[in-house]
């Protein structure tokens, strides 16, 4: 039984996908929500009708999507949290000893 021909752009998202990487500092920036959607609309579309992905198995791969997107943007958010401090300590260092408060 020969295996039905892909789009091209269906090819090539799954050819960008099986690609073995090279992860450098945050490998995961390169992969976003289109990514996942096109793999998931590919994987709906390759499907046997007669035999459709588990429903529970779909939403666990939805899931697990969500939680990455999550933790990069706190990952994000800590980053922009730790660039303020470390400005204001500058700022704080740059304008020398604090005056004693007087009473």
């Amino acid at each position: 039984m020969e295996t039905p021909a892909l789009p091209p752009a269906a090819q090539a998202t799954l050819d960008r996908l099986n690609t073995p990487s090279r992860l450098s500092g945050n490998g995961l920036a390169r992969l976003d929500g289109g990514d996942f959607l096109r793999l998931l609309t590919t994987q709906l579309t390759m499907q046997d009708p007669l035999e459709p992905a588990d429903n529970e198995a779909m939403l666990a791969q939805m899931a697990q999507f969500s939680a990455l997107a999550a933790t990069t943007a706190s990952g994000a958010t800590l980053e922009e949290i730790s660039a303020k401090l470390d400005r204001l300590i500058a700022a704080q260092e740059a304008a020398g000893p604090a005056a004693p408060a007087q009473p």
